[in-house]
């Protein structure tokens, strides 16, 4: 079976649940307003593609490649970026809901997220650095053996993060949300002071 090679293609307010995307290569496309819940994008390939508004979550992502995509307000939830093809992998996430997604293992470097929700997102073992999240909740999320070096976390908060398991140098936090790295210590800290 031949796969589909897409360009410069805008796809617009369709439930792809009701009819599958066809398998294979798209670069410089659109995807507006489109419901992808529960869809297979096992070794697709989207090169330069923007996501707008669309629900993406549990969509499966084996061997699955990212190349310089945009997510914009997207519904997100579930999703295994573990399993994607690490190739060229590169992404970024603005206004999107990430709760409970995996990024186990994962070489994100650089990757931007700007005002995105990532409760319960397990970044345990992932490469982080140089990323920066801006306006971002982590509540619940996983950091166990992360690399999160130089990465910036000014603006975020309800992070938990282990300084002794994680690589935090030259990682940036703001002074008010910094209770997250002495979690652990079992420690008060008077936030009034």
């Amino acid at each position: 079976m031949r796969e589909a090679y897409v360009i410069d293609d805008i796809f617009d307010n369709i439930n792809f649940t009701e009819q599958s995307l066809e398998v294979g290569e798209y670069e410089n496309c659109t995807f507006r307003n489109c419901n992808f819940e529960y869809a297979d994008f096992s070794n697709f390939k989207f090169t330069n593609c923007e996501f707008v508004d669309c629900n993406v979550s549990m969509t499966k992502l084996v061997g699955t490649a990212f190349r310089d995509v945009i997510f914009k307000d997207c519904k997100m939830f579930g999703m295994h970026f573990d399993d994607c093809n690490e190739f060229g992998m590169s992404f970024r996430f603005e206004g999107c809901a990430l709760n409970n997604s995996v990024f186990y293992k994962t070489s994100i470097k650089r990757t931007l997220f700007k005002n995105c929700k990532l409760i319960e997102v397990d970044f345990a073992e992932a490469d982080l650095s140089n990323s920066v999240f801006s306006n971002c909740d982590f509540s619940g999320a996983t950091f166990e053996r992360t690399n999160m070096e130089k990465a910036d976390l000014r603006t975020s908060f309800n992070y938990i993060i282990n300084p002794e398991s994680n690589k935090l140098k030259k990682t940036k936090f703001s002074l008010s949300e910094v209770h997250g790295l002495l979690r652990q210590f079992d420690i008060e800290i008077d936030k009034n002071s």
